[in-house]
Parts: C-alpha cells; structure tokens; sequence
C-alpha cells in the first residue's frame, strides 16, 4: 500500500479499496516491526546486493554460502530460496555444450582416474580440456585449462586463436613451472591434443601418468566439464547476450576476470562455503 501511495493513489482510496479502516492502516504502520521480518528484510536486502554484484549466476545454494559469509551468519538453504522465490530470482539456466566430430588418434591411455574425482593432496590429481567462445564479430577464443581435483582451483590456463596442440603444450608447461615438484596423474578426454605423440612426451619426461575418458563418456571428465559449465551459464552467455563480447581481446579480458573471481572468492558447496584457493590455505 505504501508503494502505491508513494505513486500517487490517496490513502484513503487504497483502505476503501483493501476494505479497512485509515486508522488501522496507519496504527499498522507504527507497530513494532518483528524482529523475524526485519531479519528477512536485512537476508533479502543481502540477496539482491549479491544477486546484483554476480550478474544473478547464483542459485540458492551457492547464495546461502554467499549471504551467510557476508552477514556471518547461518541461515539454511531453505530460508534462503524462500527469500529468493518471494524475490522472484533465481539462477541463470545452462546451454548444452556443442557435440564434437571424433578423430584417430595417435596414442591412447587407460582411464586411471575411473571417476574418482576426489584428491587427498595437492597435486595428486589434475584433469585438463580446452572450451570455445565466439565473439560477436565472429573471433573465436579457445580456453585451455588444468584444475586440481584437491580444491577445484585451475592451476593453470592459457587462450589462443586456434584449438591446436601448442595451445595444450603452453597450458601444461605454465602448470609445470609452477609446480615443479608435481607429478599429478592427468586426465583428459580423447581430444587430438592429448592423444598425439608430443603430449605423451612432455608427460614422460615429467614422469607423469596419463589417464583418459572413454569414447563418448564425457562425465568421466566430469569436474572441468562442470567448471566450462559455471563459466558459460554464469559469464559468457549473460554478457554475451548484453552484446559486451565484441572482439577476441574482450573475451579473453572478461574470462580471465572470471576464473580469479572462480579461484579466490566463488563458494563452493563442498567446502562449506570457502572459494577453491581459501580451502587450499585452510587446508596449508
């Protein structure tokens, strides 16, 4: 009634109209606010400043980690996706991925990692792929990129013009020369970069093992396929449609924005609210 009001309907109009009195109208105005209401108020209010600040890629799992770490607070999922639903927001809905022609490929490993998507150290465990984006004048940009299955931080990545098989070379090198020490078992699909010759070879001389997927089984890759999932529901295709991709360069910008927003400060719902890097230096 008061939004009403303050768009210019008289007072009285609007307490004929809901059928009261204009003094219970206004002894309801001057009524104690329960402290459960404006508890919600100030919840909500959190909501929409994240909802906002996060071009609304949260749904309310990740909200609740996100609110309850900005308030200090402990409100359960299900407070916060009544909160949501009375606010009409909700997440942004994912596109299904491109399906790409097979190849023959040079060398073939076994799928050592079998699905065991859980590392106990640092390093034990990396699985890599490369993505696609398009910009609106028709450049594409390729993503490579490795993450670790200990914190589902991206260890290393790398853009190119061309999906070829410097781009994966360049990507593991950058990974190597950070850690060093690493001999991680490396998963990847079937892809022509990591079936050829010279991958199996910068694995050798690291002395690293190397699994892969089997043929059309893309959920056993499954956490980097889910990671390209968060960057094109959450970034790319909300931008994209905003027409904010106009050339390779702000592509890659705006990409590279998101994965240091991904690695330091995105919540994750398997450490309990903590970004992939806090879990890491909580763990250290």
């Amino acid at each position: 009634m008061t939004t009403l009001h303050n768009e210019g309907y008289a007072i009285s109009e609007l307490c004929h109209t809901a059928g009261i009195s204009r003094q219970a109208y206004y002894q309801y105005q001057k009524r104690p606010v329960p402290h459960a209401e404006a508890e919600n108020d100030t919840v909500a209010s959190a909501i929409a400043e994240i909802y906002v600040e996060t071009d609304g890629i949260y749904g309310d799992r990740q909200m609740c980690h996100a609110v309850n770490k900005s308030l200090r607070t402990g409100y359960n999922r299900k407070r916060i996706y009544r909160l949501m639903t009375r606010m009409g927001l909700k997440s942004v809905t994912r596109i299904k991925r491109k399906q790409y022609v097979p190849h023959t490929p040079q060398q073939v490993a076994e799928n050592v990692l079998n699905r065991e998507f859980h590392a106990a150290h640092v390093n034990e465990k990396w699985l890599t792929d490369v993505t696609e984006f398009k910009a609106l004048n028709g450049e594409k940009a390729y993503l490579s990129a490795i993450i670790d299955l200990y914190d589902n931080s991206i260890v290393a990545y790398k853009f190119g013009r061309a999906n070829n098989n410097q781009l994966v070379f360049d990507t593991f090198t950058s990974a190597i020369q950070k850690h060093p020490q690493a001999t991680p078992l490396v998963h990847s699909d079937r892809g022509f970069q990591y079936t050829s010759y010279g991958f199996k070879k910068i694995l050798d001389v690291q002395q690293i093992q190397q699994s892969m997927s089997r043929v059309g089984r893309c959920i056993d890759n499954g956490p980097i396929e889910a990671f390209w999932g968060k960057i094109k529901s959450e970034r790319f295709h909300i931008r994209r449609k905003q027409k904010y991709y106009a050339d390779y360069q702000t592509i890659i910008e705006d990409i590279t924005h998101y994965i240091e927003f991904y690695n330091h400060h995105r919540p994750q719902h398997k450490f309990k609210g903590l970004s992939p890097l806090e879990f890491r230096a909580l763990a250290a």
